[in-house]
């Protein structure tokens, strides 16, 4: 039997604004995640290994960073000269239309070029997910249902009410909840959906028109096609994480480091990147490191406890970071204090500055300064390139109301 072709279209253009100052400059996808990876590298590993080659990442809010990690797709094999990676960048039409409104939206503004492209199957992705999934035995139980539409589910511990709540007979969804208020089960869309090409060109179309829209999948085209087609369930039995708030992504990168979590060791489906050459890490004489990840580039002096250190970081004598993540070139000063802390690219801590405890995670924007001896509340968010050089007492920090004193 012929295998059907198949488009996969990886939606990159959220804002992500639930993740606070890390997503001030860059998309929700070119996030940094376990030191030198990247959430996008997550949907793209994926489909290397389930060998699916022909990839659209339609991209919309501050593209820059991602475009410049993925470039031309080479470590995911898609520099193809047939096929391989296609980039679509946000634009407005001769209609005038501008942003998509929602992720429904976004697939809908690319109905043509999916028409002209012509597959059998569309393969949608979000890339804000920690999961691993062979896509081949997706499309085996779309085929075997003689299914419109198969979506990925998969059984959640903590609030379901951020998700689709999923309703399940006999490998059939029977009933779909969009973030409902008090959620009925523990079920929930991973937000992965293999649709026939046709039937959601066709839905598409229909719901376009109509009064509803199309606006995210939740709002109408996925409870369009529970309703009106055969909707099949592909469970996802291993683990899975949505890193859309800070305290998920936080805890995401705690799970990584106690083995609970997501494994970026598995040498049969490794997650692929595109990273710099850098130096290996440097672990001075006296240093202290327990149940942490430091990336090639990176330098510890000080003590580094259940935490992830990024590529060119560095932790200098007698500073004590604990239950952090540090991301790129980070700098830490001598006895300056960490706890669940989350600093973004080039953040710079002062001597002897404490920042956070062991209450809501503290988030430094990226290039932000602490100087030294100054003492930041656990939960304070600073701003990308700010400055508290100026924090005479109790300063309100922007954004959240918390302070930072001396």
């Amino acid at each position: 039997m012929k295998r059907p072709s198949i488009l996969a279209i990886i939606l990159a253009g959220g804002a992500g604004g639930r993740l606070g100052v890390l997503t001030d400059q860059r998309s929700k996808p070119s996030v940094p995640f376990g030191s030198h990876y990247r959430l996008i590298d997550i949907p793209l590993s994926n489909l290397k290994h389930s060998h699916i080659s022909d990839v659209w990442i339609v991209e919309q809010y501050l593209p820059y960073s991602l475009n410049d990690h993925i470039a031309n797709g080479r470590p995911w094999d898609l520099d193809r000269t047939h096929g391989g990676l296609q980039i679509l960048p946000p634009y407005q039409g001769a209609d005038g239309e501008g942003f998509a409104e929602g992720n429904a939206d976004a697939l809908y503004r690319q109905a043509k070029l999916i028409r002209d492209f012509d597959p059998d199957l569309v393969l949608v992705l979000s890339a804000d997910h920690l999961y691993r999934l062979d896509f081949r035995d997706l499309v085996d139980t779309h085929l075997q249902a003689g299914a419109a539409m198969t979506m990925v589910t998969t059984e959640i511990d903590g609030d379901a009410s951020r998700y689709g709540v999923v309703q399940v007979d006999d490998g059939r969804v029977n009933g779909f909840d969009y973030k409902p208020k008090e959620p009925q089960g523990k079920l929930v869309a991973a937000e992965v959906f293999l649709y026939d090409a046709q039937v959601l060109l066709d839905t598409m179309d229909l719901l376009a028109d109509s009064e509803a829209g199309l606006q995210d999948y939740g709002d109408s085209l996925v409870p369009h096609l529970v309703e009106k087609a055969v909707v099949a369930e592909h469970r996802l039995d291993g683990y899975w994480r949505d890193l859309g708030t800070v305290p998920s992504y936080w805890e995401a990168h705690m799970e990584l480091l106690d083995g609970g979590g997501f494994n970026l060791h598995n040498p049969g489906w490794p997650v692929l990147t595109a990273s710099p050459q850098l130096m290996p890490a440097f672990i001075a004489a006296g240093a202290r490191i327990e149940d942490s990840l430091i990336a090639a580039g990176a330098a510890v002096h000080g003590t580094v406890q259940r935490s992830v250190i990024g590529p060119g970081a560095v932790v200098e004598e007698g500073a004590v970071v604990a239950d952090s993540v540090l991301l790129h070139n980070v700098r830490v000063g001598r006895d300056a204090q960490l706890v669940r802390v989350i600093a973004d690219d080039g953040v710079v801590v002062g001597r002897n500055a404490k920042i956070g405890d062991d209450g809501d995670i503290a988030v430094l924007g990226a290039r932000s300064q602490v100087p030294a001896n100054l003492s930041v509340a656990a939960g304070t968010e600073l701003e990308p390139d700010s400055d508290t050089s100026d924090a005479d007492g109790s300063t309100d920090q922007p954004g959240n109301g918390t302070s930072a004193s001396k």
